[in-house]
């Protein structure tokens, strides 16, 4: 099987392409390996959303439900066997790409529960204990960057752990996340871990941004409100790619990487593009990758983004570099309409964890659900 040359192409600038997806069916069937295979396609992000989408269609659960309900297992600890298992396999189909990679990539993230985000101490409880489950080197653990999940990163990345921090959407917060880690990444050496073993993505989020600031601008609805739509979340994005190259790559803030680069071998911690599916028809569907590209970077993509991209997407080599300016003028403009760029990030946060946490309640409602169907069914 040969790989797509447009996926191919944004491998080759700089993209690590991860798939926003995951379930058991992908991984039995051969699918995964497939788009490893034909999309260029390195690492998988999960989160509870994904989880409750996989365990509600079909019946590639059904046995092994039956099985926890006879050992009397509750829906918290069957969710919990039921999404290591397949983050271990997962992990398991990628190990080649991980070994290739020097480590960097063929990565797979779990996400801490979505009810402990705002508890740094619970939260690093549970890393460390889903660290020691699924039991793989290519593991990322995801920690939303909410106020005390910014503790949290530092912690369980000084506890030699890589971490997928998510749920990022201002450069404010982004700047503090680089700062968790490196601070982790500083106290894990002390502790004598190995720093060149942890690696960490900061997932900044994307199509959501646009998504409500558009519905802002609308509302305004002045000719240079309207005007405006569309472009937000890739100049935010563009902004944050500024700051990371500040502080790792050769910016004015590049210090304590680097020392921490020649003294412990420390890995870079990349940006990723989440939330890449475009949600408004009468855009690109492939503008929140196409307009992203630059080295050093993931994106992880629905599959009918990734597949929008391997039909017609034109990669034109980078678009992050030297963007800084242009990014920050689109803001001024927002700010100059009357978009509180603040305001907007917070109910943002808000919302993306109250999203978590209904799919997680919901799947703990349905698997509760099957397990006392299937005890009833054993009786």
């Amino acid at each position: 099987m040969a790989q797509n040359e447009n996926t191919a192409a944004l491998s080759a600038a700089g993209v690590s392409v991860w798939l926003d997806d995951l379930s058991r069916d992908r991984i039995q069937s051969g699918n995964l390996a497939e788009l490893i295979a034909t999309r260029s396609v390195v690492g998988v992000t999960t989160n509870p959303t994904i989880f409750q989408g996989a365990l509600s269609q079909g019946h590639s659960y059904d046995g092994q439900l039956k099985e926890l309900a006879a050992q009397g297992a509750d829906a918290d600890a069957a969710i919990r066997t039921i999404t290591t298992d397949d983050v271990r396999a997962a992990c398991d189909v990628f190990a080649d790409v991980f070994v290739a990679s020097g480590g960097v990539d063929g990565r797979v993230s779990i996400e801490v529960d979505p009810r402990l985000a705002f508890d740094a101490e619970k939260t690093t409880a549970q890393a460390v204990e889903l660290w020691k489950i699924v039991d793989r080197p290519n593991l990322f653990i995801k920690i939303p960057a909410t106020e005390a999940g910014l503790p949290a990163i530092a912690s369980v990345i000084a506890e030699g752990i890589s971490v997928n921090v998510t749920l990022i959407f201002s450069v404010q917060r982004y700047r503090a996340v680089m700062g968790a880690y490196l601070d982790g990444v500083g106290k894990a050496k002390v502790a004598g871990h190995d720093p060149a073993k942890i690696h960490s993505v900061a997932s900044f989020f994307v199509s959501r941004v646009d998504t409500e600031i558009d519905k802002r601008l609308e509302a305004i609805g002045t000719p240079e409100a309207l005007e405006l739509r569309g472009k937000a979340g890739i100049a935010n994005a563009r902004l944050a790619y500024a700051e990371y190259q500040d502080v790792f790559d050769g910016g004015k803030h590049t210090s304590t990487y680097a020392h921490l680069a020649a003294s412990a071998g420390a890995n870079r911690q990349r940006p990723l593009w989440a939330s890449t599916g475009v949600k408004n028809p009468e855009y690109s569907d492939t503008m929140y990758v196409t307009e992203l590209v630059g080295r050093n970077t993931v994106n992880t993509l629905p599959e009918k983004t990734l597949e929008a991209v391997a039909d017609h997407g034109e990669v034109r080599g980078d678009t992050l570099s030297e963007t800084a300016s242009a990014a920050k003028a689109v803001f001024d403009k927002l700010a100059a309409v009357g978009i509180d760029l603040g305001d907007v990030f917070e109910v943002l946060e808000r919302e993306g964890v109250d999203k978590f946490e209904k799919s997680w309640a919901e799947l703990l409602s349905a698997t509760a659900e099957e397990l006392t169907a299937a005890t009833s069914e054993s009786n």
